[in-house]
């Protein structure tokens, strides 16, 4: 599977983020709120132990020539750094999407909030990137309220009540969950990527255990299905819920048509 990097922040830091994790105690579907805590602060760690695993499988390209030659020039636009182009590659009535709705701007141009969504201005603007590698993603999701809209990347393909079920049975979140971008991904024993491999994972969900108060780092700590714990790369593992670019057709061509995430 092709690794798809969105977030403007690595895996690591987006999985510490996003997922009340294990050393947390948070009960399943975040309900009940945090436990008490001691004068020591959380409490221990659930103990790791075995889960049937979820398979997944890669979504399906979009069947459309035109979609694949409109990423081909959103790439070239990104490696440029081209703003007046990517303007005219911009829908004037973006949406950006975050928790509370649309966060666009709407008396300000597609392209003004496209550039504030994803970062394109200043010193580390690194909206670019993100262009660039959206555009390497043949993926897309349909997107709901929007008629014709498609966001990417797309989900992994699993079974909904199959993961519920996994993700009930371990007293997790589902948010602590992530999906490896390869097949055969090698579990290590320590956080040292030349430390000695304890098992090597299929495609299907796995078990993220990182400390919260872990620094961000290349290894990130996991539960393999045989219960036992070990370090992966942390940019070999992705999480649900990356934020995403849409695109819409409008006037028989491609346009990007909003943004779902971002922390601004």
């Amino acid at each position: 599977m092709k690794v798809r990097v969105l977030a403007a922040v690595s895996i690591t830091t987006l999985l510490l983020a996003a997922a009340p994790l294990l050393a947390q105690g948070r009960p399943p579907g975040g309900q009940g709120g945090p436990p008490p805590r001691g004068p020591s602060g959380p409490p221990p760690a659930a103990a790791a132990k075995p889960y049937k695993p979820v398979t997944i499988s890669e979504p399906k390209p979009i069947s459309d020539p035109s979609f694949e030659a409109f990423r081909k020039q959103l790439g070239a636009v990104a490696q440029k750094k081209d703003r007046n182009a990517l303007a005219g590659m911009t829908s004037a009535t973006f949406f950006w999407m975050g928790e509370k709705g649309d966060k666009a701007d709407k008396k300000k141009s597609g392209i003004d909030n496209l550039a504030k969504a994803i970062g394109l201005e200043g010193k580390d603007a690194h909206g670019w990137e993100m262009l660039d590698s959206a555009s390497q993603d043949p993926t897309g999701t349909a997107f709901p309220d929007r008629k014709d809209t498609i966001c990417a990347p797309a989900d992994p393909v699993f079974n909904a009540q199959e993961f519920e079920a996994m993700v009930k049975a371990a007293g997790t979140d589902e948010s602590d969950w992530a999906y490896p971008t390869q097949a055969g991904l090698e579990v290590h024993s320590t956080a040292q990527p030349n430390s000695p491999v304890i098992e090597k994972l299929g495609m299907h969900f796995v078990h993220v255990v990182q400390d919260q108060n872990a620094q961000p780092g290349p290894m990130i700590k996991v539960v393999a299905p045989s219960g036992k714990t070990g370090f992966v790369p942390a940019d070999s593992i992705s999480p649900l819920g990356n934020d995403q670019v849409c695109y819409s057709k409008e006037g028989g061509g491609w346009k990007i048509s909003g943004f779902i995430g971002g922390e601004q």
